[in-house]
């Protein structure tokens, strides 16, 4: 017999502030004037040659993309983030579903983490009502004005809240206007109102610690950052809300977003830190399809970029400079070098916390 897929309207959630939470958003706001961390010289002398690169695609109009994981915003590497926002040294962020969580959390509580160990075991593990609730309201929300992922929830922590219309006005809307590229969105959101009981109107969600946001600096600056997640991976599954169609919409238009920023990478820098999953595999299918776009127009691809992969495995003590491994070599299926190292770009791999990567980054991008 083939079992019955879960019901997940029985799913039981409980209130964010009951969970013990193991990092808090105090730990964001590292003084950015304290004496650097220590780092051995060839770890500074590639942070060098970052800076260098990032300066000089700037200076000529290219793209300079930073993809992040999770760790990097609950590490406090986010006020390094902000600085290079402020300086339009970043053109593009990128980050997981784990990053949003993060972010939102640490916006609206002040406090996110918890024991996946002992809450799986209790059957209370990402069950939190505020944060999944309130991401798959951001997303619809920003859905019936074509934002992705990235906009939507940073738009809707830096406004504390989103406004949605009326029953009648969507059922209007889709009636009138049934093939516009709007209607499945707008069908989602009459759904999820009638389902959910969400009120018309402004919907008000403070966010105290806002300021600790890379989502809402974002949005602020007009800088992109795209989310990447996949289905069933993040904490938003574990809601009777939860939506693939309206998860899966808000990833489609920022892998495309993500695309057309790998457009401006002629001559630029992309910077992979701590992202050993979602980053290499994003960019090499986003590669391709920019590549593709312009065989088919008779244009030159993407060439004259740098690619910078910051995190602490050893790399499989291979000396990536020299081109791949081996398969028959460990170092082969590290995929967050080998991706890379495919992208038609010199490939540098910095052994490094990614905190300690970025203090150092930013001291010497100041002191040029």
């Amino acid at each position: 017999m083939t079992p019955a897929p879960l019901d997940w309207s029985k799913l039981r959630v409980f209130p964010l502030s009951e969970r013990r939470s193991l990092s808090r958003a105090e730990t964001l706001e590292p003084d950015l004037s304290s004496p650097l961390p220590e780092c051995p010289e060839e770890t500074r002398r590639q942070v060098a040659v970052a800076a260098k690169r990032i300066r000089d695609a700037r200076a000529r109009g290219a793209g300079v993309q930073l993809i992040y994981g999770a760790h990097l915003l609950r590490n406090g590497g986010g006020a390094v983030i902000r600085e290079l926002l402020r300086e339009g040294l970043v053109t593009h962020l990128a980050t997981n579903g784990a990053g949003t969580i993060h972010d939102w959390e640490f916006a609206f509580l002040g406090r996110s983490t918890e024991s996946v160990e002992q809450n799986v075991a209790t059957g209370t593990f990402g069950t939190w009502d505020e944060t999944s609730r309130n991401i798959h309201l951001a997303l619809l929300a920003g859905s019936l004005d074509g934002l992705g992922y990235g906009a939507s929830l940073g738009r809707f922590i830096a406004e504390d809240g989103c406004t949605l219309p009326t029953i009648d006005s969507l059922e209007t809307w889709l009636r009138a206007e049934s093939s516009s590229p709007l209607s499945p969105a707008r069908a989602d959101v009459l759904l999820a109102i009638r389902q959910h009981a969400l009120p018309p109107g402004r919907i008000t969600v403070e966010h105290p610690w806002k300021r600790v946001s890379i989502l809402a600096d974002a949005w602020t600056s007009g800088v992109p950052l795209t989310v990447h997640p996949g289905i069933g991976y993040d904490i938003v599954a574990c809601h009777p809300m939860f939506n693939g169609a309206v998860i899966g919409r808000a990833a489609q238009l920022d892998f495309q977003q993500f695309a057309g920023v790998v457009e401006t990478l002629d001559g630029g820098v992309v910077m992979s830190i701590g992202s050993a999953i979602m980053g290499p595999q994003v960019f090499e299918k986003a590669l391709s399809c920019v590549n593709n776009l312009r065989v088919g127009s008779g244009r030159g691809i993407v060439s004259g970029h740098e690619i910078f992969v910051v995190d602490l495995q050893d790399g499989g003590g291979w000396d990536w400079t020299q081109g791949e491994p081996p398969k028959t070599n460990a170092a082969y299926y590290l995929r967050f070098c080998k991706s890379f190292s495919r992208m038609g770009a010199p490939m540098h791999y910095v052994c490094c916390d990614n905190v300690v990567f970025l203090r150092h980054l930013w001291a010497e991008l100041k002191s040029a």
